[in-house]
């Protein structure tokens, strides 16, 4: 049996991580405990913990449990289970547990085949996803289920299963005396990426290689692992990369520094530099969502949306293939007219409201609900811009220990060159009213 198999924790004091899904007073510890199952979907990533969470509550439950598979079943399995469990229900009076490993594979027809026995409270369903459930289960289905998001493995629960794993002596690999250096944990951990599948299933390929070059007289000795062992092992280089450490704030201010320097070609080296060293993509994404607004702002108002749409695209693909939206949006980035007048302007606002503290509403554009506030002159003679030529119409804002002042200043750059003729438009519109 795999490593990873014999590995899985068999109770709750066994699961690392998944705290806010499992932790101690949470809805499911608490129908586990109590016995009280409800039909609910396993929403998470790859190696999180899905399966075990279903098997957990399969031997803490006097329920029938099905284990099936959307990938290998099909209507006619779905029926040979709906007649079991009414035979469990009549026979023996047992509710049936059915638990659904990726259950996204079943097209409509297929989870219909089931609904009604749902709804009935014949089968409790516990589907497993690693899809967004509002996308890849049908409306009725998923109104009868609560949906149980589980999230990646953090490095800590990784470092956690793999120092349990190198001590059991009777599912583990306790019995290899297996030691592995610093540098090497911390790259099993990286290109685990918080799958707990993977971090084991590399460590036995490790943990194999190393144990049949291993003679009759080392078997009492520790057998240290080292990086190099493990790039041996997995045929896959360590690039220098620490995501806590120096290297990790060098690569993301050189990437950053290419968008910013309009070149394309070093800001896909840089982000393939980071990705391959396995840094968590959506991090890329945030910061390229950042620098859209930072960088580029107003002078191509469609990058925030390119950069939004690039992370949202690599959430829904995951990895290989979301990444290349990752690539196009810092290809877009890099060669977009960019501006940075919005973050100077937001810059000198935070300054002027850390400075002038909470200044007083002018009380013409002050909402006037109530006639008291009407009487004390909340909402008098405000101008409805929409009454006006061009629906606009010069008034003050801002309050008064602050009138007449400008931060947003935009450039001649893409479209805020636009939006500068507007305003000094209006400016002068400004200052002939005046």
């Amino acid at each position: 049996m795999p490593l990873a198999e014999r590995m899985r924790p068999k109770n709750l004091e066994e699961f690392a991580g998944q705290k806010q899904v499992v932790g101690k007073g949470s809805l499911i510890r608490s129908a586990i405990e109590k016995e009280r199952i409800f039909s609910m979907i396993l929403w998470g990533p790859p190696g999180c913990g899905k399966t075990t969470l279903a098997r957990i509550i399969a031997g803490k439950t006097s329920s029938y449990f099905v284990h099936f598979s959307a990938v290998l079943s099909g209507i006619k399995e779905i029926r040979s289970v709906i007649e079991k469990a009414k035979d469990q229900q009549r026979l023996y009076r047992k509710k049936t547990i059915l638990f659904v490993d990726e259950i996204h594979r079943f097209n409509k027809a297929q989870q219909d085949a089931f609904l009604h026995h749902v709804e009935s409270g014949l089968i409790t369903l516990i589907g497993a996803t690693t899809e967004n459930p509002s996308f890849e289960v049908i409306a009725p289905l998923l109104s009868r289920c609560r949906v149980i998001v589980l999230k990646t493995f953090s490095q800590d629960d990784i470092h956690a299963i793999i120092n349990r794993t190198l001590k059991d002596r009777e599912k583990g690999l306790g019995n290899l005396n297996l030691v592995l250096s610093k540098d090497a944990l911390a790259y099993l951990i990286q290109i685990a990426d918080g799958d707990a599948r993977t971090a084991l299933n590399n460590l036995e390929i490790a943990a194999l290689l190393l144990s049949s070059e291993r003679t009759i007289s080392d078997e009492e000795k520790k057998q240290h692992i080292t990086i190099k062992d493990l790039e041996s092992a997995l045929q896959k280089k360590s690039l220098v990369y620490d995501k806590s450490g120096e290297e990790h704030y060098n690569l993301i201010s050189a990437f950053h520094k290419s968008l910013r320097g309009s070149d394309p070609d070093a800001a896909l080296y840089w982000l393939e530099r980071m990705l391959s060293a396995g840094e968590d993509p959506m991090y890329l994404a945030r910061r390229m969502v950042r620098f859209a607004s930072e960088d580029v702002g107003n002078a191509d108002p469609q990058a925030l949306e390119v950069a939004l749409n690039a992370m949202e695209a690599f959430r829904f693909l995951g990895p290989p293939e979301g990444e290349l939206a990752l690539a196009q949006a810092a290809v877009y980035l890099a060669t977009a007219p960019r501006s940075n007048s919005i973050y100077l302007a937001y810059g000198k606002i935070k300054a002027i409201v850390k400075d002038t503290g909470t200044l007083p509403v002018p009380l013409h554009i002050r909402n006037a609900p109530t006639e008291l506030m009407k009487n004390i002159g909340y909402g008098k003679n405000y101008k409805y811009a929409h009454d006006f030529k061009d629906a606009y119409i010069h008034q003050e804002y801002l309050p008064e220990k602050l009138q007449n002042q400008r931060y947003y200043f935009p450039t001649d750059r893409g479209y805020e060159k636009i939006i500068k003729q507007r305003l000094e438009k209006w400016h002068s519109l400004q200052q002939t009213h005046s």
